[in-house]
């Protein structure tokens, strides 16, 4: 879906946003520069809702909208892969800090909707920008998936291959996370876009504030109610699987780091 088959409320979305862009903090007068990115699965089609659009700069956009080219299948040399690897795993470190976050938060929201106390913009803004941050991965990895070094040597390719498989893991974990997130609050009867109550008379299944379709949450329930308890548990033993994969990534980038300067 090309974007000009949607459109959303620009000024209200760019105002919210600072006029700044969410992923790189770029900001500036000439609005021209900054461009409106869909996150999540929401449909773009006709009016897109305000929750599920970001503020960015156009080249963080064209980086995102990005797809691997044959370009793309180059020769690296070893300080351009460094670079490379580099630039994708510090891009996936601040999106596991951001998922953890909104993990986190997710958690809390039965407890904050039974106290009254429920940040409906704040949930909304972190799962936006949790989004989006998952968004800017895979752009640097599939280059990393699609990159020739097999003139660099065995002591590079097969650390780099370890690398592009931890990372490849993570997204998936990260995604999982999310999911989970949302499941919680499906779980309460909200939407997971815009955290808006269920609407009791649904006629297609989908929000009627922001358009998205409600999350099945049948398979959570246990007598049936929701086993938040059992969502908990899930959100904890999938965070310390992507610890681990971290940890993996990490071992295998350093690796990597010592056979290109070697």
């Amino acid at each position: 879906m090309t974007s000009r088959e949607w459109h959303g409320d620009r000024d209200a979305v760019l105002d919210r946003d600072d006029h700044t862009c969410r992923r790189c903090g770029a900001s500036g007068d000439d609005e021209t520069v900054l461009r409106l990115y869909p996150v999540g699965d929401v449909p773009l089609e006709g009016s897109v809702h305000e929750s599920a659009l970001v503020t960015v700069c156009s080249p963080c956009f064209a980086s995102l909208r990005r797809s691997p080219t044959a370009a793309d299948a180059v020769r690296l040399d070893a300080d351009d892969l460094f670079e490379l690897v580099r630039e994708t795993t510090q891009r996936q470190g601040v999106t596991v800090s951001a998922v953890a976050s909104f993990a986190s938060l997710s958690t809390s929201l039965p407890g904050d909707l039974e106290d009254g106390d429920l940040d409906e913009a704040g949930y909304v803004q972190a799962r936006r920008e949790v989004l989006l941050a998952i968004d800017s991965v895979p752009s640097r990895l599939e280059r990393l998936t699609v990159a020739e070094t097999d003139h660099l040597g065995d002591n590079i390719v097969e650390p780099l291959e370890t690398v592009v498989e931890s990372a490849t893991q993570l997204q998936s974990e990260l995604h999982r996370l999310v999911t989970l997130g949302e499941s919680i609050v499906a779980g309460l009867d909200r939407c997971h876009g815009c955290l808006e109550p269920r609407a009791a008379d649904e006629a297609d299944g989908r929000c009627p504030t922001c358009g998205l379709e409600y999350r099945n949450v049948d398979g959570w329930r246990s007598d049936g109610e929701v086993a938040f308890e059992l969502l908990y548990d899930e959100v904890n033993e999938t965070l310390q699987a992507a610890s681990d994969t971290t940890e993996s990534l990490t071992e295998g980038a350093a690796g990597l780091a010592e056979g290109l300067q070697s």
